[in-house]
């Protein structure tokens, strides 16, 4: 049979309207297969913790496979990118954190993905309490005669989960207020880093409080004060840096999930429900706050995007003053 150009046409053309319909019908099926999520930090530290907190509450509410794969490495920039160059799909997510969506776009001299325009916000998580610690057979037990040894012991080495991280950074924001000479040794997440100021091997560093507290709990570690404004509500015991005598002192990060820039608001609007449920269950806030994490209002897509443009700024002084770089 031989069709005629204008029936050939018109069949050319209901080909296009059913391609044209394929996007809204993928959209629609979403999730139909495993989703990622990516941890820019190795297993057992806060953002693994929550990044799996996030990814049960995807895989039961949405009925889909979630597969969490650690990828540290350059300050969280490898798995940053990794997600920043995947397709827009709603299939590769990401645990991002203040480092990789504020702190990073300061630091690096060639940041390898744009924090605001590279990636789709979908929703804030938690808030992560910072607290000065330190090994046990230190001759201190006050912030007080910590900045007295300090200074009696210039060039004190102490820990960070890498350069520009928040540790590091709040360690640099002690040095400042304090007036003391330290040195920093840099690690691939702050829980290495961690035990090895249990070990000795380094006298102290400023750490997330969630890893620490067990620690803490169990002698392994001495605490001297956290970097909230206000007594986190799983140690009212610690006192705060700012009560121990530095005024005003506050460090506090977070983290959130996003996704690759362009991914279909239906799809977005769906992840941020789920995570939004996980975020006002009273049961987990109850857990996160237990931990010494801050349980955050809930966010929508569009608040998000806004915090992370003023976080930007923010941690831009941050960045400046310590005079942290990174190639």
């Amino acid at each position: 049979m031989v069709l005629t150009r204008r029936q050939a046409m018109a069949g050319f053309g209901g080909g296009l309207a059913l391609l044209k319909g394929l996007p809204a019908m993928a959209e629609a099926a979403y999730p139909s297969r495993t989703i990622k999520m990516i941890v820019p930090y190795p297993a057992g530290g806060t953002t693994d913790f929550l990044g799996r907190l996030v990814a049960d509450q995807i895989q039961t509410g949405l009925g889909a496979a979630v597969f969490v794969e650690n990828k540290p490495g350059a300050g969280t920039t490898l798995g940053a990118e990794q997600v920043a160059r995947a397709e827009p799909d709603g299939y590769t997510l990401l645990m991002a954190t203040s480092t990789t969506l504020a702190i990073n776009k300061t630091l690096y001299k060639k940041l390898p993905y744009d924090p605001v325009k590279d990636f789709t916000p979908i929703a804030l998580v938690a808030g992560v309490p910072f607290a000065l610690i330190v090994n046990p057979s230190l001759p201190v037990k006050t912030l007080a005669e910590f900045i007295a040894y300090a200074k009696l012991n210039p060039g004190l080495a102490f820990g960070s989960a890498g350069n520009g991280s928040p540790h590091h950074l709040g360690a640099e924001m002690l040095k400042t207020a304090a007036g003391i000479d330290i040195r920093h040794v840099s690690y691939r997440g702050s829980v290495p880093a961690m035990l090895d100021v249990i070990a000795g091997h380094i006298p102290f560093m400023v750490v997330d409080l969630q890893p620490a507290l067990p620690q803490i709990r169990d002698g392994k570690l001495r605490v001297l004060g956290v970097t909230t404004l206000n007594r986190v509500a799983a140690a009212p015991d610690i006192p705060t840096l700012a009560e121990g005598g530095l005024a005003g002192f506050e460090l506090v990060a977070w983290q959130g999930v996003v996704a690759p820039a362009g991914v279909p608001r239906a799809i977005v609007d769906q992840l941020a429900a789920q995570i939004g449920k996980l975020v006002a269950d009273p049961a987990t806030r109850d857990k996160l706050t237990k931990i010494a994490l801050e349980p955050l209002p809930a966010s929508t897509p569009d608040s998000f995007a806004g915090y992370i443009k003023a976080e930007v700024d923010r941690w831009a002084v941050i960045v400046r003053n310590s005079g942290a770089e990174a190639e």
